[in-house]
């Protein structure tokens, strides 16, 4: 059994992952500072999950774009048009809110094959693909709502992005129910990282020696139950947090534990050795592009369930977002590199950052400067650890 006690060692053993989780926490902690508490209060704590989600949504199909070595400019606009086909089933010709889900899943569905097919078939690159995708789509965006919002919602879709569990165990002043959920998330993500130290010591790769071990696992569980505390003393468990989860623990699996995540990886590596090895490059590139388009759909419920209505200008800049999260959580610019759970911390931070701006009054020019620092900082700091690996080596 190897193992090691050099903390700064098991730090920079993978610089770009681990630097990422420590800036989030002096994030956190700066702006918990600077709000005087206020960002970890309950309340805010829930605003940031029902405001954000859909950001975080669309992160994760980005990243798996970015791995594979594309970018998709186009996934705001489809956000716009996905939530404007949800309005007119539902609010316009009367249909069940069901129905407009339905429609909206669809229209994301043949999204991601119009522009799986010219980027995958055809052999266009996907940045002047979603380039005119997003010209396309707010267009028809546009076309769809008739240029006018549409408002509101039934209660029923308006649960999606603002409903929450709450008293299904009941609790002496907090909900006995959320804590359960996030404790036994703190105890399924113990139970992950002991597999994974178990099978790296069975491959005679070196691990942290067991205190370390279980003090990261103690504090990582102290995080998850204090912030499963927060809401529990708010309104209870977002549904929309649910739903993100069973998102990150559903993809995190795809492109860690199957083929289809390997050959993502392969092609974003090095696309003609992957050809050489036999993957199907126009295939994954299809799928990605139509999962994009699925998750951009559901994202695009979110926002329109959120918003309680459906705009010309819904999503407006979203692509944006979903691209910071990706490249602040450790994507590499040349793809081949980043993880699902590092486009939603990516995604967190941007939030974080956004949300105590708000709080302490900071007008919206200072906050989109402040942004665009912290993504050129990311990938000035993706290319250095880049260098630092090519020199080391």
């Amino acid at each position: 059994m190897t193992g090691t006690s050099n903390l700064i060692e098991l730090m920079t053993r993978n610089l770009r992952q681990s630097g990422i989780y420590i800036a989030f926490v002096f994030i956190v902690l700066l702006f918990t500072v600077l709000t005087g508490g206020t960002l970890l209060s309950p309340g805010n704590i829930t605003n940031l999950v029902l405001q954000y989600s859909y950001i975080l949504i669309l992160a994760i199909g980005m990243v798996m774009i970015i791995v594979a070595g594309h970018i998709d400019l186009s996934v705001g606009s489809v956000v716009a048009l996905t939530g404007a086909v949800a309005a007119v089933v539902v609010i316009r010709e009367g249909m069940p809110w069901w129905v407009g889900i339905i429609a909206a899943l669809i229209t994301g569905v043949l999204v991601g094959i119009w522009q799986g097919f010219w980027v995958a078939i055809v052999g266009i690159p996907a940045f002047i693909v979603t380039l005119a995708g997003m010209l396309i789509f707010r267009g028809l965006a546009m076309q769809v709502l008739d240029n006018v919002s549409l408002s509101p919602f039934p209660n029923e879709y308006r649960q999606i992005s603002g409903g929450f569990l709450n008293g299904l165990l009941g609790g002496p002043g907090y909900d006995v129910f959320t804590l359960l959920i996030f404790a036994l998330a703190a105890v399924g993500f113990g139970v992950q990282q002991w597999r994974v130290r178990m099978r790296k010591l069975e491959y005679k790769q070196p691990v942290e020696a067991l205190w370390l071990f279980a003090v990261k696992v103690l504090l990582v569980t102290a995080v998850i139950m204090a912030f499963g505390w927060q809401l529990a003393n708010a309104r209870g468990m977002p549904i929309v947090l649910i739903l993100l989860a069973a998102l990150v623990l559903i993809y995190g699996f795809v492109t860690q534990r199957t083929v289809f995540g390997r050959h993502i990886y392969a092609m974003g590596g090095n696309l003609e050795a992957a050809k050489l090895s036999g993957v199907k490059t126009k295939r994954v590139n299809f799928m990605l592009f139509v999962n994009m388009g699925v998750l951009a759909a559901i994202a695009g419920i979110v926002y329109s369930a959120r918003s309680n209505s459906a705009q010309p200008a819904a999503g407006n800049m979203f692509e944006l977002d979903a691209i910071a999260a990706a490249f602040i959580g450790g994507a590499a610019v040349t793809g081949g590199v980043g993880k699902v759970q590092g486009a939603i911390i990516g995604g967190l931070i941007m939030a974080v950052m956004s949300n105590g701006m708000q709080i302490l009054g900071i007008d919206q020019s200072t906050q989109n400067v402040v942004r665009g620092v912290v993504l050129v900082l990311a990938v000035a700091f993706d290319v250095w650890s880049k260098k630092r690996s090519s020199v080391s080596n």
